[in-house]
């Protein structure tokens, strides 16, 4: 077997940056953020080994067949081809992965649930031999029935999509197409609604959404004489992809050995397993380097996507505007396999009646095991698609009851000590009704700016933009507001910790410290920020960032707005016992020459050990002379617990998050065209560690939302549970055209159970400029528009 003697072209190297300042709280640069905009970063699939294979997947082109036979002879014979795999070579007791649930096949054996399911694998020395390959293996299926919605799945003669259930959720579902069901349940709803002036219900239907990364799924896997494979890969857990690869490979988990190589975004889209497993086992078969990267039509069936729903919404209030009570139904469509769905369940119910104060509450949210494409995680998480159903429900109250829908909702606003609907008391600042306030007082977009412009007028300011359709004839301005609520971090008892790892030495006559972590980098700014606290807590001014991997402990996943408190908190944690460290050499090798050594407050800064008082004791550089300090030490967030799976009462959060919208909109009523002119946004961050990192996150996570409102969806055809449209062509995300102005107005309240006080952030705008942007089209047009995303066909009555 291939020794991995040389390192393959692409690998991620170590990254350093000096820094005069550079500390917590600026806006320090981004240290790739120039290879990326000129096109030097190299992404895992620019990855590059000289004798090295190509790995392709056969995928499934129907969604729910037997497996009849599959012939592999004609592809094998294929000059090029050093491998064809099929379920039956998997070489382990193991076939099965999972996040939560081990229920996804390797290779698809006796049946395919889905349309694209991997069902075989070909190694070849060339990429387009193995696409040859693919064609030549000949598979028959036996078609089956299909479950495709909320009634073929709970029908009582419905097909199961998993035989035999024996997870942890099995027992307490109502139906085995049922992944997970979670009440929550407090006060006395029944009661409640006598007491109601005013009652509204509402159908929801959100659509299936992709996280669109640019970078398509993408790896090279090495064999190593030892019998193990080192692994490179784009990815947004390392620990969590190799506790699910090594099993299936027969392998001790240090014989995998994982790199996170360049990440062209994730969104959530990676945090389930792609190509990983697949390359691996082309690679140890084989012997030789193998490479996988996907195309975008592979990719849009490479990972899952936002689960859709359908959300039934009834709300009550009094005549003087105070919320009575809520009863919601939350179905999300989990598709195939269960991927995260389980804890997207919890946070659609948990999450459900949003950020208000309600003290009445039935809400009742299930995932299902369908024939659909699987879904999982993407930004927002469950609290994306009950922000959609209940912000619409508040404007339908404020219009009823002739109240302006942001006095509405100020009225409703939950603040610090209001207890949430599972009994949970939030503990630190929720600025709901300041956010809400903010985002209203801030000055309208000019009006009908083509009017004033005459010919000079741009075009792309109107809707239909360059595709010349309109000249303002027809077009109405709208505005919206939305508020949403989203956690932070990992909930419900999950133990949920990261590591980091911090050497601090001198290098040429200065001190420099090292900080590793697992921490996946996707985009996220996260090495800019653990360079900062690392100068902020050393003083130093040259940080180096070691390549992420698996030999050190694990930093989680970069999801759930997680990583700035979990990993950052670790590398400020082992910062810390890093100091003392250095701080106990020199008091044994200066304490006897000042008194302040035993006395005062010591800090590192600039270089040098202060007291608290700005006295110099010694230059750091003389404190570590012929020494390092090298600590590795884990961080925790506090614990908290499952919800009761009766009532959802229970502390199952970490932290809350909240951000606020107002979008303004102009809509061609005549065609159905719309053309968002603002989204302005309000959050609070509790603090702002780079306020450039955050206003780029900010505006990032409002564009996603602004798509799924508008154009974003992946279609499913109903018949064949097929995707339809699996490309950029047919897929439609924003683009910089299309982008509105994103004014940001940012909070900074403390979390006092936070590193630094700080929020985690990017998830909350993808929750609020949605519905933002549905209610401004519905200010516009008086139509009730209860789906996303809004097609010009829905606008003009041509559906």
């Amino acid at each position: 077997m291939a020794q991995n003697t040389r390192t393959p072209s692409g690998t991620p190297t170590n990254v350093t940056q000096r820094h005069t300042r550079g500390g917590i709280g600026e806006s320090t640069l981004r240290p790739d953020g120039t290879l990326k905009v000129t096109g030097e970063f190299a992404y895992s699939s620019d990855m590059w080994h000289e004798d090295m294979l190509w790995g392709q997947t056969l995928r499934s082109t129907v969604a729910h067949a037997e497996i009849v036979s599959i012939d592999v002879s004609e592809a094998l014979a294929t000059s090029g081809v050093y491998a064809v795999l099929t379920y039956d070579d998997l070489p382990a007791e193991m076939k099965h992965y999972g996040l939560e649930i081990q229920d996804t096949p390797v290779l698809a054996h006796g049946r395919v649930r889905h349309h694209g399911e991997p069902v075989a694998l070909i190694a070849a020395d060339h990429p387009e031999t193995a696409r040859r390959a693919a064609a030549k293996v000949k598979i028959e299926y036996r078609e089956l029935p299909l479950v495709t919605d909320e009634a073929s799945a709970l029908a009582p003669d419905a097909p199961l999509i998993h035989e035999g259930r024996d997870d942890h959720h099995a027992g307490h579902v109502p139906h085995p197409n049922i992944v997970h069901r979670q009440p929550i349940v407090r006060g006395n709803v029944a009661e409640a609604r006598k007491r109601a002036d005013v009652i509204v219900e509402g159908e929801y239907v959100f659509g299936m959404q992709d996280q669109a990364f640019l970078g398509p799924e993408s790896g090279l896997a090495v064999p190593c004489e030892d019998g193990g494979v080192d692994l490179y890969v784009a990815t947004q857990w390392l620990h969590s992809d190799l506790r699910q690869i090594a099993p299936v490979l027969g392998l001790p988990e240090d014989k995998v050995r994982m790199t996170l190589s360049g990440v062209g975004g994730a969104f959530g889209g990676r945090e389930d397993l792609s190509m990983q497993i697949h390359a691996c086992l082309l690679a140890l078969r084989t012997g030789k380097p193998v490479k996988i990267v996907y195309n975008r039509f592979e990719s849009f069936f490479g990972h899952v996507h936002r689960h859709p729903a359908k959300l039934h919404y009834e709300h009550g209030a009094t005549k003087d505007g105070k919320l009575t009570h809520l009863k919601a139904r939350i179905v999300l469509d989990g598709g195939a396999y269960a991927s995260a769905s389980p804890a997207v369940v919890g946070n659609a119910s948990s999450l459900g009646a949003g950020p208000y104060v309600i003290d009445d509450v039935e809400i009742e949210a299930v995932a299902l095991y369908t024939n659909n494409p699987p879904c999982g995680a993407m930004r927002g998480f469950g609290a994306v698609q009950a922000c959609f159903a209940y912000e619409a429900q508040m404007d339908k109250l404020a219009a009823k009851l002739g109240m302006d829908p942001v006095e509405f909702r100020r009225l409703n606003a939950m603040e610090q000590g209001t207890v949430m609907p599972t009994g949970q008391v939030v503990d630190s600042p929720a600025p709901v009704a300041e956010l809400l306030r903010r985002v209203k007082a801030r000055p309208m977009p000019p009006e009908q700016q083509w009017v004033t412009a005459g010919e000079q007028a741009d075009v792309r300011a109107l809707p239909g933009g360059l595709s010349n359709t309109t000249h303002g004839e027809g077009v109405v301005r709208g505005v919206g507001y939305a508020v949403g609520i989203k956690n932070v971090g990992f909930s419900e008892g999950f133990d949920d910790y990261s590591t980091a790892r911090v050497r601090l030495e001198v290098i040429n006559g200065e001190p420099v410290a090292m900080v590793h972590t697992a921490m996946a980098e996707v985009g996220q700014g996260g090495v800019t920020v653990h360079a900062q606290i690392a100068r902020t807590e050393l003083g130093v001014t040259q940080v180096t960032i070691h390549p992420a991997d698996t030999q050190v402990g694990s930093a989680g996943s970069t999801s759930a707005s997680r990583q700035t408190y979990m990993t950052g908190g670790a590398v400020k944690n082992t910062c810390e016992k890093v100091r003392e460290a250095v701080l106990e050499i020199g008091r044994r090798k200066f304490g006897s020459y000042h008194p302040a050594w035993a006395t005062a407050e010591l800090l590192l800064e600039g270089g040098k050990v202060v007291t608290d008082g700005g006295e110099v004791l010694a230059d750091l550089a003389d404190v570590l002379e012929g020494e390092s300090v090298d600590q590795e030490h884990e961080f925790r967030h506090r614990p908290t617990v499952p919800f009761d799976l009766v009532t959802g009462q229970g502390d199952g959060h970490v932290q809350y998050t909240f951000a606020a919208h107002r979008a303004v909109v102009e809509v061609d009523t005549e065609l159905g065209l719309v053309k968002v002119i603002e989204l302005a946004v309000a959050q609070d961050v509790g603090k702002a560690l780079n306020m450039l990192s955050v206003v780029g996150q900010i505006q990032g996570g409002t564009t996603q939302g602004l798509g799924v409102a508008v154009m974003e969806e992946i279609i499913v055809d109903p018949k064949t549970a097929k995707v339809r449209n699996p490309s950029f062509t047919d897929y439609l995300i924003p683009t910089i055209l299309d982008t509105p102005t994103i004014p940001v107005d940012v909070l900074e309240l403390a979390d006092p159970n936070a590193p630094y006080g700080l929020r985690g952030l990017g998830e909350a705008p993808t929750l609020s400029s949605t519905p933002a942007v549905l209610a401004a089209i519905r200010n516009a047009t008086g139509l009730e528009l209860n789906k996303t995303p809004v097609r010009p066909e829905a606008l003009t009555g041509t559906l």
